[in-house]
């Protein structure tokens, strides 16, 4: 048999397996099964909480993205991992749950159009989906298929699933515009925006309304069912954010930084040779801020549109990759937070730093650096989630030690930790002002500004080898547990990088390896 017949045959079959896998679908698709052990594990501890909002000024609304809180991954523009809704307090709390695929289904960047309708991407081996889901019983109102990435292609061709695990591209970022509209990159190369209507019976649906082909610019030979052996180069498109002018600004892998003009279609783009990109990135009417595995940029657009560099500072990006990072370097997206900071941590080999960085064009090369403080213990220190900042506070959680559902099943965890750091009034440098034990393996946690507490996504080791996962309430202020709720056992509950996202309706949402979970108090 030819190779490209054994390809096409070994594309057929796995074909078949993969939508085998795939399991229940559509608005009939069940709860979430939970592994065995979930009745012999505390369904709850703490106490409810009293919203305690936090004082300061939100991020500047962003003229081309829906309002703050229900725009992307990390809240709004400028990354800063805050809802301006309260959270679950803690009054015995609910837990809601729909199962996307039996194998996979994960939901990740979850946004709400302005009715409080949730709009979310799940991937599956099947390839992602754009799904609208009612944001109390989450059965699915509408759903749109986006191609499969080349990595869930490679992870089942070469059973080696890291490449699922360590892709952040295909559309796992998108960003809800100013219309309500999803802008995203798919695993074509192609920036599509993509508007939701309702039918004349009624019904909801999905409808691509512009789309933008990358494919002139960007390196597209990637592994497909119909090319399992590409002899090019291929560079996934990581993400999209609009700025303060509505161009769309665009990232991949492989360190190219892209503009679309969404009113002619002309496109620029500038590489960064010899760096990656796997985080997304924010934006601020003075500038674009992206972290390469080497360095922190600040962009601005040409009079083209070409990407231009304002500033570039390197950082200290260790000799390794570590567990629970991506790749060598820096694994959160920046945040743009007080008066002209850009916070990111480096990748720095004993001990991991936050490190805040003045973002002015202006600002003496000297004086560029705020603070580099280092945080959690020794050897044993990282993070691939996108810092939380309100005003001049840092909260960061410690990653180390997480790589995928399998890295903590009978019962294992994580060292964890969780610090909070502020910059100093004077901006002469920063400290830190508490830190907690809470173990958060991978998840992006939130701040509600509404009622003062932190959301993370916590795992304890268990001596019976139970794999409990709770959402769990920190004071902002104090860094003490308020509560914690039990959402679920097994590796089907772990969240796998996927954030806690707060609703409009005081539900926390958070995605994890076989589709979504709700956690809202009683009403």
């Amino acid at each position: 048999m030819s190779r490209r017949a054994l390809a096409r045959a070994l594309a057929l079959t796995l074909t078949v397996c993969a939508t085998a896998l795939a399991g229940p679908t559509g608005a009939g698709a069940a709860e979430i099964p939970k592994a065995p052990g979930h009745r012999l594990v505390s369904q709850y501890e703490g106490a409810p909480a009293t919203a305690q909002p936090v004082p300061g000024p939100a991020p500047a609304q962003h003229p081309y993205l829906a309002p703050n809180g229900r725009s992307g991954m990390h809240g709004d523009a400028w990354g800063s991992g805050t809802h301006p809704y309260a959270g679950p307090l803690g009054r015995d709390p609910q837990v809601t749950s729909e199962q996307i695929a039996a194998l996979g289904g994960e939901c990740a960047t979850a946004t709400f159009d302005a009715a409080g309708r949730l709009i979310t991407v799940c991937g599956t081996f099947q390839g992602f989906k754009l799904k609208l889901l009612e944001p109390r019983t989450l059965a699915t109102l509408a759903e749109y298929q986006l191609p499969q990435r080349s990595s869930t292609v490679e992870a089942i061709t070469r059973l080696d699933f890291s490449k699922i695990f360590k892709d952040t591209s295909g559309g796992a970022y998108f960003y809800l515009d100013n219309e309500d509209r999803v802008v995203l990159a798919d695993s074509r190369h192609h920036v599509l925006r993509i508007a939701h209507e309702r039918t004349a019976d009624g019904s909801w649906r999905f409808a691509v309304v512009d789309d933008w082909d990358l494919t002139g610019v960007v390196p597209h030979d990637c592994v497909s069912w119909t090319n399992l052996f590409p002899s090019g180069t291929c560079d996934p498109v990581t993400s999209v954010m609009p700025d303060w002018q509505g161009r769309i600004w665009w990232v991949t892998r492989l360190g190219r930084v892209g503009t679309v003009d969404p009113g002619t279609g002309r496109i620029r783009s500038v590489e960064l040779p010899g760096e990656e990109i796997q985080n997304s990135f924010s934006v601020a009417e003075d500038g674009v801020s992206i972290v390469s595995d080497h360095a922190l940029y600040s962009f601005r657009a040409g009079a083209d549109g070409t990407p231009v560099v304002r500033w570039r500072q390197t950082y200290d990006r260790g000799t390794g990759t570590k567990p629970g990072s991506v790749n060598q370097g820096s694994g959160t997206t920046p945040d743009l937070f007080g008066d002209g900071y850009v916070a990111i941590t480096d990748n720095a080999d004993d001990r991991m730093n936050v490190v805040v960085y003045r973002r002015g064009s202006d600002v003496p090369d000297d004086r560029r650096l705020v603070c580099e403080i280092p945080v959690f213990g020794s050897g044993r220190s990282t993070t691939d989630n996108s810092l939380i900042t309100w005003g001049n506070s840092i909260v960061v959680e410690n990653n180390y030690g997480y790589e995928n559902v399998t890295s903590l099943t009978f019962g294992r965890s994580v060292t964890g930790g969780v610090t909070r750091i502020d910059v100093r009034p004077d901006g002469s440098g920063c400290d830190t002002v508490w830190e907690s034990a809470v173990r958060s393996p991978s998840t992006v946690p939130k701040l509600s500004t509404a009622n003062g507490l932190l959301y993370f996504y916590e795992k304890e080791p268990n001596a019976l080898g139970i794999d409990a996962w709770y959402l769990t309430a920190v004071d902002f202020r104090t860094g003490a547990v308020r509560w914690k709720r039990l959402t679920g056992t097994g590796p089907a509950y772990d969240n796998n990088w996927a954030p806690v996202t707060i609703g409009p309706d005081g539900t926390a949402y958070v995605g994890v390896f076989n589709g979504i979970v709700a956690v809202r108090d009683r009403d």
